[in-house]
């Protein structure tokens, strides 16, 4: 259940980093994925820690980050950055719980370098 709404944050999220109006995609989204009611609610909680936290969550990742600049990254590692530390920011997931969701979606979604490198990076969230 709680896998679907990541993925829906997760387009919404990498979406709005090409500039996209999240509620646009979101309903663009929505006709093509059907979630229940429940999936709906976690991932709008996701997408609107996102949104309210983006700065704070940009600067979180600039200082987990050695030697290298967010900009730098994949798109899509970065938004599965975002994603999870959205995830942490509001909801009760232990940590633990969202870094194995994360890496699972680097493996649909990014290459195998970038499994190392994520959980390398969310290691260092206190």
């Amino acid at each position: 259940m709680r896998s679907n709404s990541r993925v829906f944050a997760f387009k919404v999220i990498f979406a709005h980093l090409f500039g996209s109006d999240v509620l646009e995609t979101q309903k663009m989204i929505l006709d093509e994925e059907k979630l229940s009611e429940k999936e709906l609610e976690f991932a709008n909680e996701i997408v609107g820690a996102f949104m309210e936290n983006e700065y704070h969550i940009s600067k979180e990742i600039d200082e987990m980050l050695e030697n290298y600049h967010r900009d730098r990254l994949f798109k899509v590692d970065l938004t599965l950055l975002y994603l999870a530390l959205s995830e942490l920011k509001v909801c009760k997931t232990p940590k633990q719980v969202v870094i194995n969701e994360v890496l699972e979606m680097a493996k649909k979604f990014s290459t195998e370098k970038s499994q190392k490198f994520i959980n390398g990076v969310l290691a260092k969230k206190e």
